[in-house]
């Protein structure tokens, strides 16, 4: 279903830039998080109890926290209330832990806010979800029929709902960097963590950023790249 994209040059020349930012921030989250993994807390907190501390000092005595599965699977889920945390940083007494297991406690923090752009990507949730899943299927039927009305409507329609993702990236860049300030407020004005120990676990949430940031830019890129191959922008169909 992908060979269309998968082997057309222009999408790789497109996309090279997020691509390359994509596998630097990995990168870069692994090291980060290696290094500050080695790292004790000296509050000898682990990231489940980090979190409950924080939850608790912010009124949020009824979200729960769960372990979940697979290495940094951390989330918050908003739907049932619930803070799920991977093995390492539910059971971690490391910097790393305490950091990671801030930051989801962080979203929690915002959504008992209601601060607004989580419940606006909250919203995009479905037409994201339906947008990254069928507009490229749908743009290849188009291209496929580029010779007639029809395809062209098809590729438009692919494009919009593209969009969508593109707005949801965008969305969501704010509100993981806000998590993070939350969390290194909450780590620090809880005693979780000492000044000293700030610059770890910085370095930490700003990797995990940069994956943000890479998958908004690759979010960005094909568009572009959808615009250019549907003529839209110049490119040539085909």
């Amino acid at each position: 279903m992908l060979a269309f994209v998968m082997f057309d040059p222009l999408y790789f020349i497109v996309l090279a830039p997020a691509m390359l930012l994509a596998l630097w921030a990995q990168a870069k989250v692994k090291s980060a998080y290696a290094r500050a993994g080695e790292i004790p807390v000296s509050s000898r907190q682990t990231g489940a109890q980090a979190a409950r501390r924080i939850l608790d000092g912010n009124g949020l005595t009824d979200v729960e926290i769960e372990p979940s599965r697979g290495l940094l699977s951390d989330h918050y889920d908003p739907r049932h209330r619930v803070l799920r945390l991977s093995p390492d940083v539910y059971q971690g007494r490391s910097l790393a832990s305490v950091g990671i297991a801030a930051h989801e406690a962080g979203h929690a923090i915002q959504h008992a806010a209601q601060y607004g752009p989580l419940a606006l990507r909250n919203g995009l949730v479905p037409l994201a979800s339906t947008g990254s899943s069928l507009a490229i299927f749908i743009f290849i039927i188009g291209s496929v029929l580029s010779a007639i009305p029809l395809g062209q409507t098809l590729m438009v329609a692919a494009i919009f709902m593209f969009a969508a993702v593109v707005i949801f990236q965008l969305v969501n860049l704010p509100i993981e960097y806000n998590a993070s300030t939350r969390a290194m407020a909450a780590l620090t004005e809880s005693g979780i963590i000492t000044v000293q120990e700030r610059a770890p676990v910085q370095k930490v949430l700003s990797a995990a950023a940069m994956t943000y940031v890479a998958a908004t830019l690759s979010a960005i890129l094909t568009l572009l790249y959808l615009l250019l191959r549907s003529g839209l922008l110049g490119g040539r169909r085909g």
